[in-house]
């Protein structure tokens, strides 16, 4: 009989004001919610063989505990951090002592966006950026991700 590893899941991370997806700039943010987002990670996921712990706060500590907490127990992170992009030094340091494959990612294309979108701070943290393609990013992430984990892959 074969045995298979178990792989640690994918962290899933959302920060700020994404529990408002569907109410807030539905223009800009699309009119899935975030529980939409959630069960088309979870469906994404399970067709990569991928298990996913998704998360949301609107708490920078939170999310950096979460991220300290990914490092033994995820075996990578998607985050769109929303808001704390472009403003977080404490989420660039978590992921970086985090020392697992991370991709940033973002349901708009911040560089269509106001200036002080362009920035990122976790960028340089993270393996990749995904942004602009709703909630198709997440789904890009998850397979970006799943190219760099699997032991099959080669990313």
């Amino acid at each position: 009989m074969e045995s298979r590893v178990r792989m640690k899941p994918v962290y899933i991370l959302n920060g700020p004001n994404l529990n408002l997806l569907g109410l807030r700039e539905p223009a800009v943010y699309g009119t899935a919610t975030l529980g939409d987002v959630e069960a088309l990670c979870r469906s994404h996921a399970k067709s990569l063989g991928l298990e996913v712990e998704f998360r949301q706060s609107n708490s920078e500590g939170e999310l950096v505990s979460w991220i300290h907490e990914a490092r033994d127990r995820a075996s990578g992170i998607a985050i769109n951090a929303g808001a704390y992009t472009h403003t977080s030094v404490a989420l660039h340091d978590a992921l970086k002592a985090a020392d697992i494959p991370a991709v940033e990612l973002h349901l708009s294309n911040v560089h269509r966006r106001e200036a002080f979108r362009h920035t990122s701070l976790i960028a340089p943290a993270v393996n990749g950026v995904i942004c602009g393609f709703g909630t198709n990013s997440y789904v890009l992430a998850l397979s970006a991700l799943h190219s760099i984990i699997s032991p099959d892959k080669k990313g």
